[in-house]
């Protein structure tokens, strides 16, 4: 339904645009069809993009509430790099994480996190054809975690993670 709606204002304005650019004269050149589909093409890009992060929201809030749910939807045994402790530099390393080893995640977010007294952080969440990366950003307090997730089979995993804090 938000995606016909998004669609239906995005080719609105597009059609009001390329009617109040007109100099009262047509010109159908190959040019200007040109330009139409594309901008067509990136609306329906736009409103693809906007029901995915959709999508995905709704996908994460269950995900970070239900741990039946999250031990589903994650791809055990996991591969995850964190820092090796016992390294003085804590450099980073890779370990496998199994089903009965993993603790539940939550990766619920709201704004109060960045303004709070102490571990504040920030979260964004990049998309890119069928992946999302929720990255977590601490500010001044060494937090710093990626979630890589994928859409198989039309379903959201987490297949892999980064958390680099100290």
């Amino acid at each position: 339904m938000i995606r016909i709606f998004c669609s239906l204002i995005l080719f609105s304005l597009l059609f009001l645009t390329l009617s109040c650019t007109g100099s009262g004269k047509r010109n159908n050149s190959v040019a200007e069809g040109d330009t139409l589909s594309a901008a067509v093409e990136q609306a329906d890009t736009t409103v693809a993009q906007l029901s995915q992060e959709e999508e995905f929201s709704r996908f994460i809030e269950r995900f970070s509430r239900d741990s039946r749910f999250q031990l589903k939807r994650i791809m055990f045994p996991i591969s995850v790099i964190v820092p090796d402790t016992g390294d003085e530099g804590m450099a980073p390393k890779e370990e496998s994480i199994g089903k009965y080893d993993w603790e539940q995640l939550d990766l619920t977010y709201d704004s109060t996190y960045l303004t709070r007294p102490y571990d504040q952080y920030y979260q964004v969440v990049r998309f890119k054809n069928d992946t999302a990366v929720v990255e977590i950003r601490g500010i001044n307090n060494g937090i710093y975690a990626d979630y890589y997730f994928s859409k198989i089979e039309n379903d959201w995993y987490l297949v892999t993670l980064f958390e680099a804090s100290f």
